[in-house]
């Protein structure tokens, strides 16, 4: 027993120099910043974001107070995506962005980006709530060894849609990004725009707004008019509608694409519905995302380009692709944000044409009792036998009652004109409200090159309207 007691002795005494080493190699982390206190629920991983560290981490208690110094540091395997090895660490200070997921208290944080990463495959399909690295679904991805495919956009930005292929830690507080794929989903002129409903129909598809689409080129829906061309990103829902994440002006001479269900599939006539179009397809049509001419199935998501506006609701397809794939091998760990459709109960319900069971779930972001068809939800959970089994379920929208908003911004500034004009990660923001919250500074310490934390709720006319602005030690 004492040989026992003497080796456990050791064994403590080893975890304790590992402990400091790895706070102080940190390179000055601390606590969960500005945004709230991180729950308890959110435990960091083995290993560090990327290459480094291999040390276990310990429960993050994040309490309250000034943003890590760099992005990723102050946890296990240090920086974000090369860090040393070793030690324990806090899930804490990690550019200020160590809380629950886009504005809930949830435990579902946006994880830091210094957190160790499990080897578990993950896939994500969601909107980008936050750039530095990318935020999806209230978890920051490191994308430092990503490969990046965008299709409709020059950058990524917030609101667009966006699938991420790579690794997740099992409590999903922290991953790392292998591959990103970002691409519209509907393109063409406005029609029957229903202010009051809050929607408006583009080439047969109904696209629906909330209080987190993020505007372009306009302020809301009523700035447009019937006849304007935009670009729309968003998740498919019911057959025919889309939830719309982004929304930009296009000039007219754009061409047309459309994303939703596979309706009446007519593979003898080469044409099927979206909505309430009619896709013409024929033997110079391409195909792709895993998609041909004979594996095209009812009830699929696909995406369709064509060159020329519909005629008479008719579309003449050029392309058509699968839309973003969800994986359906057992134990996959999958992030999905979507649309409930097809609700019979917790554990039988659909997210993005996805089968989902939360029987188990914890639920946040509202009550049990107010999930149904049309709620606007964020799911992580694991794959079995084609069925995601839900192990947090955030609402994140209820039709007429809405839901919380947050998008953040991590980087360096540039274009500095003044406070209500800058850019952080390409985004525009405006921090010369008079309500907006500086934390570690004021606004006269806003200047180009300085590495801020932008949190705001709203993004209008392509501009983010932040609420706190959180300085970083360089």
């Amino acid at each position: 027993m004492k040989t026992h007691h003497r080796w456990m002795r050791g064994v403590l005494f080893a975890g304790a120099i590992a402990l400091l080493l790895s706070c102080g190699g940190g390179g000055g982390g601390g606590s969960a910043g500005s945004l709230g206190t991180l729950s308890s629920t959110s435990t960091s991983s083995t290993g560090s974001d990327g290459t480094g560290g291999t040390g276990t981490g310990s429960p993050g208690t994040g309490s309250t107070g000034s943003a890590g110094s760099t992005e990723g540091t102050g946890t296990a395997g240090g920086t974000d995506g090369s860090g040393s090895t070793g030690g324990t660490g806090s899930t804490g200070g990690t550019d200020g962005t160590s809380t629950a997921g886009n504005g809930s208290s949830d435990g579902g944080g946006v994880g830091s980006g210094g957190t160790g990463v499990s080897t578990a495959d993950a896939t994500g399909v969601g909107s980008v709530g936050g750039l530095g690295s990318i935020i999806l679904n209230g978890v920051r991805y490191n994308t430092d060894a990503a490969t990046t495919s965008l299709e409709d956009a020059t950058e990524l930005q917030i609101g667009m849609s966006v699938r991420i292929a790579g690794k997740i830690d099992t409590e999903f507080t922290a991953a790392t990004a292998q591959q990103v794929e970002s691409a519209a989903e509907l393109r063409g002129a406005m029609s029957a725009i229903d202010l009051t409903g809050g929607s408006f129909v583009v080439m047969g598809t109904m696209v629906t707004v909330d209080n987190a689409t993020v505007w372009s080129g306009a302020n809301s829906l009523a700035d447009v008019a019937g006849g304007c061309v935009v670009q729309v990103w968003g998740l498919p829902s019911a057959p025919g509608t889309l939830r719309a994440t982004r929304v930009e002006l296009k000039p007219a001479s754009v061409e047309p694409l459309v994303t939703g269900i596979v309706q009446n599939l007519d593979l003898g006539n080469k044409r099927f519905t979206l909505g309430q179009l009619t896709v013409q397809y024929d033997a110079s049509t391409v195909f792709a995302g895993g998609l041909n001419a004979f594996t095209l199935t009812e009830g699929a998501i696909v995406r369709v380009r064509g060159s020329a506006a519909p005629i008479a609701g008719v579309f003449a397809a050029t392309k058509v692709q699968g839309w973003y794939a969800v994986p359906k091998q057992d134990a996959a760990a999958v992030q999905l944000a979507g649309v409930i459709t097809n609700y019979a109960g917790l554990n039988a319900f659909k997210v993005l044409g996805t089968p989902v069971d939360a029987s188990n779930a914890i639920i946040t972001g509202g009550a049990p009792s107010a999930i149904g068809n049309g709620v606007k939800v964020e799911l992580d959970g694991f794959m079995s036998g084609g069925v995601l089994v839900v192990k947090k379920l955030r609402i994140r929208n209820i039709p007429g009652v809405g839901g919380p908003v947050a998008f953040t911004l991590i980087g360096a500034i540039g274009n500095y004109l003044s406070p209500s004009s800058f850019v952080v990660k390409g985004q525009l923001v405006n921090a010369g409200g008079s309500t907006t919250v500086f934390e570690n500074g004021t606004i006269a310490d806003l200047a180009n090159g300085r590495r801020v934390t932008v949190v705001g709720d709203t993004v209008v006319d392509g501009v983010l309207t932040a609420k706190t602005v959180t300085f970083l030690t360089p």
